[in-house]
């Protein structure tokens, strides 16, 4: 069975950084992502990485913020998180794709079949 493994959540001041880690169970993937859901709201999405064309997204909240990049020795993907703000402030789930898609298709959750258990990152003002 497929499973991710997110970490490296907290709680940060605004203007910080934060790393978050999604270690996979080794399959290979065609796209990884990184969504988020903060409370009472909807989830959203944020960055991912498509293995088929070799391209990163950003949501436009987040962009030139944070950076997703992947390790495939450790099967592991990241989310460098900096200049974080209050509204940062969510769950964030990593979530895995075996599907082959338009690349603007991994900008929603519906390609994504196997999703972690989140991590919560606050970030106070």
């Amino acid at each position: 069975q497929v499973r991710l493994v997110e970490s490296g959540g907290g709680l940060v001041q605004a203007g910080d950084s934060l790393r978050l880690s999604c270690a996979s169970s080794g399959r290979t993937f065609r796209a990884m992502g990184w969504f988020r859901q903060a409370p009472r709201a909807e989830r959203e999405f944020v960055a991912a990485f498509t293995w088929t064309t070799a391209n990163t997204l950003y949501a436009d909240s987040v962009k030139g913020r944070f950076t997703i990049s992947r390790d495939d020795a450790k099967n592991t993907v990241y989310l460098q998180m900096t200049s974080l703000k209050p509204e940062d402030t969510a769950i964030y789930y990593c979530a895995a794709s075996g599907s082959v898609h338009y690349d603007r298709s991994y900008t929603s959750q519906f390609p994504y079949e196997t999703w972690g258990q989140g991590t919560q990152v606050t970030v106070s003002s």
